[in-house]
């Protein structure tokens, strides 16, 4: 998907004062288009209005942070059946509260919403944003060009009957999950490093009607923090130095167990690693130079053409993916050399599990016999994930190395599980990625 970017119309002004002060001061505005203000051939009143509003906002935001971070709570949702991660947003005016999935895949931020008397209200222990009870709610106009121009990547449908039709959408997602209803703006109140809080208005946010796919279960909706013009992520770097991290807890945590998802700077620590993050090769993911991977002290033997993104590999960052997605060239090598140190345990195959290499280990099994994984980048620096990651739980006295074949070619994706208790930061200014090992406490 392409990055879209808001068009501006270009507006000179000229102010011509008379010598004479008895003359008549006099000012003209000479227009690229025509003599009009607003020329209504290609911009609306509405979209030129909109786009002062987001800049004076932008500045009258910035102002008010001061220089400090922001931080979202952020815990596993492992106690609503969920292999996700779940933040708590605040959304709208009064603020609602409403538990997110964070997904580093996505564009778009939206909540379980009722809007004009559409809606899911009726499912329980699902929190319900109604739209006509909050103050800052302000619908994306069909007609707009927002909606015909900037948010065509993010599924924005053509239907608009009138002129007062909400711009609408259907947001399809890699697992064949989906979402459907209409844009908006809104505000979100979040809280601050230096305790306390800012509200940061005008985000673009989904009034979601329906919606269906396990990704979401146990969620009120999505947070999408993806690379792009129009997700949560670009709203906050711009006012918090152009930085967002998150370190996960283990998967298996109850929800008294949290972190946070920070936007700012974090503190670096003699363990941190930095490597670059390529932010246009596989748009809008965040893209890593993956050069090899390594078991104990021997490198696997996987074609180089595995994470060359031009040849339909690459490798990405996904804290909306569970399990570690290799293509079927790097797949392959992992798994049977992993495998060798597992020899001993009775291969099963746990009904619901869609991992080919499960194992028996009722009978005990020590996770330090097995040799370290290690994700060697370009540049130098490597990731060692925690055993833990790579032969995770999947059922009572069952654990599975962690990793799904993607086929080939495909893009390799480095999942939530293998990224846990660890911190990371991504610089999108600095187009890069710092990681280092925590508790995450």
């Amino acid at each position: 998907m392409k990055r879209t970017r808001a068009l501006s119309c270009l507006i000179t002004m000229l102010l011509i004062a008379a010598a004479d002060s008895t003359e008549e001061t006099v000012m003209r505005l000479e227009m690229s288009h025509r003599d009009t203000l607003f020329p209504t051939s290609s911009h609306r009143v509405e979209d030129i209005i909109s786009e002062d509003q987001k800049r004076h906002s932008l500045i009258s935001q910035k102002r008010k942070t001061n220089g400090g971070g922001a931080k979202l709570p952020l815990r596993s949702g492992s106690d609503y059946g969920a292999a996700q991660y779940f933040a708590d947003v605040r959304v709208g005016t009064p603020a609602k509260m409403f538990r997110v999935v964070v997904d580093t895949g996505s564009e778009l931020t939206w909540v379980n919403c009722r809007f004009r008397g559409k809606g899911r209200g009726r499912e329980k222990k699902r929190r319900v944003f109604r739209a006509e009870e909050s103050s800052s709610f302000r619908q994306v106009g069909c007609l707009t060009q927002t909606c015909k121009v900037d948010l065509m990547n993010l599924f924005s449908l053509s239907n608009c009957p009138t002129p007062s039709t909400p711009c609408s959408y259907d947001y399809r997602y890699a697992d064949g999950s989906a979402a459907q209803g209409v844009f908006a703006k809104e505000t979100f109140t979040v809280g601050l490093t230096n305790g306390r809080v800012a509200r940061l208005h005008g985000l673009l946010i989904g009034c979601s009607s329906s919606f269906n796919g396990d990704s979401f279960q146990g969620a009120d909706g999505v947070l999408g923090l993806a690379l792009s013009d129009y997700s949560f992520t670009s709203k906050a770097t711009n006012l918090f130095g152009g930085k967002f991290s998150y370190c996960l807890v283990d998967h298996r945590s109850h929800e008294n167990v949290s972190s946070y998802l920070t936007f700012g700077s974090t503190t670096k620590t003699t363990t941190t690693r930095t490597t670059p993050l390529d932010l246009n090769l596989i748009p809008p993911f965040y893209a890593v130079n993956i050069i090899g991977i390594s078991l104990g002290e021997d490198m696997l033997d996987i074609p180089m053409q595995v994470w060359d993104a031009t040849s339909g590999g690459g490798t990405i960052l996904d804290s909306g993916t569970s399990l570690t997605l290799l293509a079927e060239a790097a797949y392959r090598p992992v798994v049977s050399e992993l495998e060798r140190y597992l020899v001993g345990l009775k291969r099963v195959k746990p009904e619901g599990v869609p991992i080919e290499y499960c194992f028996d280990v009722t009978s005990g099994f020590n996770e330090s016999k097995l040799p370290q994984l290690m994700f060697h980048f370009k540049g130098g620096a490597r990731f060692e994930p925690h055993r833990r990651s790579y032969l995770v739980d999947a059922a009572h006295g069952v654990k599975c190395l962690g990793f799904v074949s993607a086929g080939a070619p495909a893009t390799n994706v480095v999942g939530n599980i293998m990224q846990q208790n660890y911190l990371w930061e991504f610089d999108v200014v600095a187009s890069s990625l710092s990681f280092a090992p925590s508790t995450c406490l």
